[in-house]
């Protein structure tokens, strides 16, 4: 079954609201585009689909002339089922499998899960070395709560020393072979009364800009992407985390993206969206997803359930991708290509 993303998004923003009910429904100041040459809204078109799907999901579409390659989600434990051991297996078998096709592979390396098993290598979970190496979260969404699940402690440096060790493990074999390297989205929300990490927000958003300025240093030909669609105790910029994000990605060449294409939605048009407007043209790439829960919402301006071409139009032209991932359970991919 193909991975589903309760997102912690609706968590971190009625915990934003209510400590910020003055806020105004307006992003704050960042750099503009100007002077820049827009993007031309033509993304391409992948699937995406977790590793352990490929085969069922992935192959019986990939054959589409619509569909440029794929995404797949990886959980940490698959690429590193034991200490400094490494399997990449599965990712050489996709891959192989989709050059064959002239197809490419992007890989998204999970290092939060938002239900049961958390699929983090073992010996960081039970290492007294690592604290505990995950933080319990809680999981709702604009659709209503998930289940509770963890997010891999990036903020203790031991356990962030070993995620990157991960990273370049994968730019020494894949550099230059892949499309892009993609960490999940910024979105989350530690369970605080449970939490034994030492977790805070600031020790939180700095542990992800190291991550992506590593990235982006190791993976010298394939391209390095971080998903940002909020950060947790922040709301409209309150914080400057999201300017923040956007500059340092465009300094250190790292893309941005985001797990969900939802268009006019409030509270992604008071986050990461209008950022994502005024960086156009200045990162290196934009990649944004179409996932399950998203086609369960309604578009706000119709009262109806949001369209292909409103995702497209939306991504590409006001959000600038360059690449959509889109769900293998998306209707239009049941349907003959055009």
């Amino acid at each position: 079954m193909t991975t589903r993303r309760l997102s912690a998004v609706l968590g971190v923003l009625l915990a934003a609201a209510l400590a910020h009910p003055g806020l105004v429904p307006t992003a704050a100041a960042a750099p503009a585009g100007s002077g820049h040459a827009a993007r031309t809204p033509a993304p391409a078109q992948y699937l995406y689909s977790s590793i352990g799907d490929f085969d069922t999901e992935v192959k019986p579409l990939i054959d589409r002339p619509d569909i440029a390659g794929v995404q797949v989600v990886v959980p940490w434990k698959a690429l590193e089922p034991q200490k400094d051991q490494y399997d990449f297996s599965a990712i050489e078998e996709a891959l192989t499998y989709l050059r064959a096709r002239h197809k490419k592979l992007f890989v998204q390396v999970q290092d939060r899960f938002f239900s049961a098993p958390t699929r983090l290598p073992n010996y960081l979970l039970t290492d007294p070395e690592y604290a505990g190496g995950a933080a319990p979260t809680t999981n709702e969404n604009g659709l209503g709560p998930g289940e509770p699940g963890a997010v891999a402690a990036q903020w203790n440096p031991e356990v962030r020393q070993r995620f990157q060790s991960l990273l370049r493990a994968l730019a020494d074999r894949f550099d230059g072979r892949l499309a892009g390297v993609n960490l999940p989205e910024t979105a989350t929300q530690v369970d605080l009364g449970k939490d034994h990490s030492g977790y805070t927000d600031e020790s939180y958003f700095r542990a992800e800009l190291d991550n992506m300025a590593f990235g982006a240093k190791v993976f010298k030909r394939t391209q390095f992407i971080q998903y940002v669609n909020f950060w947790p105790g922040e709301w409209n910029n309150d914080h400057g985390y999201m300017a923040r994000t956007f500059e340092f990605a465009k300094a250190h060449g790292v893309g941005l993206g985001g797990p969900d294409v939802l268009p006019n939605r409030p509270a992604q048009m008071e986050n990461s969206y209008p950022f994502f407007e005024r960086y156009r043209g200045l990162l290196p790439m934009v990649a944004m997803a179409v996932q399950e829960p998203d086609f369960e919402y309604t578009n706000p301006s119709t009262g109806k359930p949001y369209t292909k071409e409103e995702f497209v139009d939306f991504g590409g032209r006001r959000l600038g991708a360059d690449v959509m991932f889109w769900a293998t359970s998306a209707p239009w991919l049941h349907q003959p290509a055009s």
